[in-house]
Protein backbone atom coordinates (compact mmCIF):
# COMPACT_ATOMS: atom_id res chain seq x y z
CA UNK A 1 0.00 0.00 0.00
CA UNK A 2 0.82 3.32 -0.96
CA UNK A 3 1.84 5.87 1.57
CA UNK A 4 -0.41 8.73 2.95
CA UNK A 5 1.20 11.91 1.65
CA UNK A 6 0.75 14.83 4.84
CA UNK A 7 2.67 17.87 2.67
CA UNK A 8 3.67 19.12 -0.34
CA UNK A 9 6.23 22.12 0.19
CA UNK A 10 7.84 24.08 -2.28
CA UNK A 11 11.05 26.26 -1.82
CA UNK A 12 13.56 27.80 -3.56
CA UNK A 13 16.88 27.87 -1.59
CA UNK A 14 19.97 28.75 -2.99
CA UNK A 15 22.14 26.11 -4.10
CA UNK A 16 24.78 24.35 -1.44
CA UNK A 17 23.58 27.17 1.09
CA UNK A 18 20.67 25.63 2.89
CA UNK A 19 20.30 27.24 5.86
CA UNK A 20 17.53 26.44 9.32
CA UNK A 21 16.74 30.00 8.64
CA UNK A 22 13.15 31.22 7.26
CA UNK A 23 11.62 30.58 4.80
CA UNK A 24 13.80 26.89 4.69
CA UNK A 25 13.14 26.32 8.78
CA UNK A 26 9.60 27.14 9.74
CA UNK A 27 8.02 25.39 6.29
CA UNK A 28 10.23 21.63 7.44
CA UNK A 29 9.26 22.29 11.13
CA UNK A 30 6.00 22.23 9.93
CA UNK A 31 5.86 19.30 8.18
CA UNK A 32 7.60 17.84 11.03
CA UNK A 33 10.84 16.58 9.43
CA UNK A 34 14.08 16.43 10.11
CA UNK A 35 15.33 19.58 9.25
CA UNK A 36 19.29 19.01 9.15
CA UNK A 37 19.33 15.46 7.41
CA UNK A 38 17.45 17.32 4.67
CA UNK A 39 19.72 20.52 4.70
CA UNK A 40 22.79 17.96 4.52
CA UNK A 41 21.48 15.97 1.47
CA UNK A 42 20.33 19.51 -0.42
CA UNK A 43 23.91 21.18 0.11
CA UNK A 44 25.49 17.99 -1.17
CA UNK A 45 23.67 17.83 -4.27
CA UNK A 46 24.01 21.22 -5.44
CA UNK A 47 27.13 21.77 -4.10
CA UNK A 48 28.21 21.99 -8.09
CA UNK A 49 25.43 24.83 -8.70
CA UNK A 50 26.51 27.06 -6.13
CA UNK A 51 25.50 31.06 -6.97
CA UNK A 52 21.87 29.44 -8.39
CA UNK A 53 18.54 29.57 -6.44
CA UNK A 54 17.31 25.96 -7.01
CA UNK A 55 13.90 25.29 -7.02
CA UNK A 56 13.20 22.36 -4.61
CA UNK A 57 9.32 20.42 -4.44
CA UNK A 58 9.31 18.55 -1.12
CA UNK A 59 6.54 15.66 -0.32
CA UNK A 60 6.22 14.71 3.38
CA UNK A 61 4.16 11.27 3.68
CA UNK A 62 2.39 10.59 6.93
CA UNK A 63 5.45 8.85 8.84
CA UNK A 64 7.25 12.01 8.45
CA UNK A 65 9.30 10.48 5.81
CA UNK A 66 9.76 12.31 2.88
CA UNK A 67 11.27 12.72 -0.91
CA UNK A 68 12.39 15.83 -2.82
CA UNK A 69 13.06 16.98 -6.21
CA UNK A 70 15.73 19.51 -7.02
CA UNK A 71 14.44 21.63 -10.35
CA UNK A 72 17.05 23.49 -12.74
CA UNK A 73 17.84 26.81 -11.55
CA UNK A 74 15.19 29.29 -11.86
CA UNK A 75 15.00 31.04 -15.21
CA UNK A 76 16.14 34.59 -13.61
CA UNK A 77 19.50 33.39 -12.79
CA UNK A 78 20.32 31.58 -15.32
CA UNK A 79 19.14 34.61 -17.76
CA UNK A 80 21.46 37.37 -15.85
CA UNK A 81 24.57 34.42 -16.16
CA UNK A 82 24.18 34.34 -19.63
CA UNK A 83 23.43 38.38 -20.28
CA UNK A 84 26.53 38.63 -17.64
CA UNK A 85 24.80 41.19 -15.39
CA UNK A 86 24.07 41.54 -11.78
CA UNK A 87 20.54 42.38 -11.85
CA UNK A 88 17.26 43.06 -13.73
CA UNK A 89 16.09 46.66 -15.07
CA UNK A 90 14.33 48.59 -12.40
CA UNK A 91 11.81 49.84 -14.78
CA UNK A 92 12.12 47.61 -17.93
CA UNK A 93 9.93 49.26 -19.81
CA UNK A 94 12.21 52.54 -20.39
CA UNK A 95 15.99 50.81 -19.22
CA UNK A 96 17.74 47.95 -20.66
CA UNK A 97 19.72 46.09 -18.32
CA UNK A 98 21.39 43.85 -20.91
CA UNK A 99 21.19 41.81 -24.23
CA UNK A 100 20.79 37.92 -24.77
CA UNK A 101 21.69 36.59 -27.92
CA UNK A 102 19.96 34.11 -29.92
CA UNK A 103 22.39 31.28 -29.05
CA UNK A 104 22.78 32.38 -25.27
CA UNK A 105 18.87 32.11 -25.04
CA UNK A 106 18.64 28.54 -26.55
CA UNK A 107 21.49 27.57 -23.95
CA UNK A 108 18.87 28.85 -21.52
CA UNK A 109 15.97 27.03 -22.98
CA UNK A 110 17.63 24.09 -23.27
CA UNK A 111 19.05 23.98 -19.84
CA UNK A 112 15.24 24.96 -18.33
CA UNK A 113 13.26 22.37 -20.66
CA UNK A 114 12.70 19.71 -18.30
CA UNK A 115 11.23 22.33 -16.15
CA UNK A 116 8.81 23.97 -18.55
CA UNK A 117 5.61 22.90 -20.07
CA UNK A 118 6.63 22.38 -23.34
CA UNK A 119 8.82 20.09 -25.00
CA UNK A 120 9.36 22.34 -28.62
CA UNK A 121 12.70 24.35 -28.24
CA UNK A 122 11.08 27.20 -29.88
CA UNK A 123 8.16 27.68 -27.77
CA UNK A 124 10.67 27.41 -24.99
CA UNK A 125 12.61 30.19 -26.17
CA UNK A 126 9.72 32.47 -26.90
CA UNK A 127 8.93 31.63 -22.62
CA UNK A 128 12.33 32.22 -21.54
CA UNK A 129 12.27 35.48 -24.23
CA UNK A 130 9.14 36.90 -22.43
CA UNK A 131 11.13 35.91 -18.50
CA UNK A 132 13.83 38.34 -20.40
CA UNK A 133 11.59 40.72 -21.51
CA UNK A 134 10.48 41.00 -18.18
CA UNK A 135 13.80 41.84 -16.79
CA UNK A 136 14.68 44.57 -18.79
CA UNK A 137 16.98 42.44 -20.96
CA UNK A 138 17.07 42.56 -25.16
CA UNK A 139 16.90 39.86 -26.88
CA UNK A 140 18.38 39.76 -30.23
CA UNK A 141 16.74 38.47 -33.29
Amino acid sequence: MAKRITHNIKLNIPAGKGTPAPPVGPALGQAQINMMEFLKKFNEQTAPQIGFVMPVEITVYEDRSYTFVIKQPLVTDLIKRAAQIEKGAANPKTDKAGVLTKDKLREVAKLKMADLNTTDEEMAMRIVAGSARSMGVRVEE
